[in-house]
């Protein structure tokens, strides 16, 4: 059963006239008559009940009439439905992020977008650190990701959005909270509370290799899962950790300060990025929207 049929079909049970539904459409009389008799054909019945006098619905044609009309309509959703991914309104985003570092610059742009265009859905993953939120971006299982990087990918693009210092973490008691900074040599004597080894772990790699650099090996009291289980460690008094500023606001425990390391630092770069060649007018939506939500850094 074809549109057209329907369409035809329903003008004819409306009308009960056959001149009076062919100038309803814009189409001649013969023609509408054909397509009526081509539709009972198909279904082998007859749906009107024709004299010279008038047309009448037949039994067969009274059962037809409410499946019809809802034929139109879904018709009519599933064109305003591509219509509407077309124009980006509506879409699903695979955005990943690694935790507290990023969470509300997450939760910004997200309920914003809910706001502007609630037909686009986020599918959220938060444990997604920067080596595999880049290659998942290119083999197209991300299509947004918050990451960091020190020399831009091929095939993926992104603005910076935040900018991220390194500072100590530390219990609010502890003997060098009230510094104004801290070198990395005050730690020698500290026992550390770190991530477990990963190998796009940049704040475990960080702290590895600033004491190293600084001669020392440090003594690791404690590895979490997390950056949220890391302040509580610190907060409870069992270590100190190195982190970036940015978690540290985002997670900042009761009993604990954060003091900026007194060291020379490039400050690292958080991107929003994605593929250059997405093709996705939803994200082209969200990616529009970030600009003014989350506007570039520098």
């Amino acid at each position: 059963m074809e549109i057209q049929q329907v369409r035809a079909f329903l003008a004819v049970a409306e009308e009960l006239h056959f001149g009076r539904a062919a100038e309803r459409l814009g189409v001649l009389q013969p023609p509408l008559s054909r397509t009526i008799r081509a539709l009972e054909d198909d279904l082998g019945v007859s749906l009107f009940q024709r004299t010279t006098r008038n047309v009448r619905l037949s039994p067969e044609g009274e059962a037809l009439v409410e499946p019809a009309r809802k034929m139109l309509e879904y018709q009519s959703l599933a064109v305003d439905s591509v219509q509407r991914a077309a124009s980006g309104e509506t879409g699903r985003i695979s955005f990943g992020f690694a935790r507290s570092s990023s969470r509300s610059l997450v939760a910004s742009l997200v309920t914003a977008s809910r706001e502007r265009s609630p037909g686009i859905v986020f599918s959220l993953e938060s444990n997604v650190f920067a080596e595999e939120g880049l290659s998942r971006l290119v083999d197209g299982t991300l299509d947004l990701a918050l990451v960091r990087w020190s020399k831009q990918p091929p095939g993926v693009t992104g603005r910076a959005v935040m900018i991220e210092r390194l500072c100590v973490a530390l219990p609010d008691g502890h003997r060098l909270a009230g510094r104004s900074s801290i070198r990395v040599e005050d730690l020698a004597d500290e026992d550390f509370i770190t991530l477990p080894a990963h190998p796009s772990s940049t704040l475990r790699e960080n702290t590895m290799r600033l004491c190293h650099d600084a001669g020392f090996t440090p003594r690791q009291a404690q590895t979490a899962p997390d950056t949220q289980t890391i302040g509580a460690l610190v907060a409870a008094g069992l270590g100190v950790s190195i982190t970036f500023d940015s978690v540290s606001a985002n997670t900042r425990e009761v009993g604990t300060v954060a003091v900026p390391l007194d060291i020379p630092q490039d400050p690292s770069t958080l991107y929003l990025a994605h593929r250059s060649d997405h093709g996705k007018p939803s994200l082209d939506a969200v990616l529009a929207l970030a600009e003014e939500v989350l506007p570039t850094v520098e």
